[in-house]
């Protein structure tokens, strides 16, 4: 799988070397104009994309991590990108930037993405006890059935029958 991978970059790196000069400029005149003309939604992409961007640098190989923190993180931006998108100003893309709300918002969403991410395996584990401490109590009732059924001394002989 690592060796895919690198193939891909390697195979992005030799077809952007085979270009030529020209249409390297191109590429990168393209580039800047797009950035450029959507400077507004770039800024408020980058900034409360901040989460989701550190997760892809430091613990790329997660991808479990990076679609949690992502989803939550997209779902927290997407009010404010709405907002400017409704409203293409650069203006209000920094109004939108210096309120703290839309911050706490862009950014908690992300701080959930983690608390979810790290806590489900918990839950998971919390309630697989529960269920196993439920079934003990049905074997338990069912067993002091069978020995008012049957009487305790047979009960005592299968069980030092299986042990020993």
């Amino acid at each position: 799988m690592n060796k895919n991978k690198t193939s891909k970059s390697s195979n992005f790196k030799k077809s952007f070397k085979m270009l030529s000069m020209p249409r390297k400029l191109l590429l990168l005149l393209g580039l800047g104009i797009l950035i450029v003309s959507t400077l507004p939604a770039m800024l408020i992409l980058i900034i409360g994309l901040l989460p989701t961007i550190t997760v892809l640098i430091t613990d790329h190989k997660n991808s479990g991590k990076l679609v949690v923190v992502g989803c939550f993180n997209l779902a927290g931006l997407f009010a404010c990108f709405m907002n400017i998108i409704n409203h293409f100003d650069l203006d209000n893309a920094f109004s939108i930037l210096a309120d703290p709300f839309n911050l706490i918002v862009m950014l908690g969403s992300a701080a959930l993405g983690f608390i979810v991410y790290h806590e489900t395996p918990n839950l998971f584990v919390f309630l697989s006890k529960l269920s196993a401490q439920k079934r003990l109590v049905k074997i338990d009732k069912k067993l002091q059935r069978i020995t008012e059924e049957w009487g305790p001394e047979i009960i005592e002989d299968q069980v030092n029958k299986l042990v020993h």
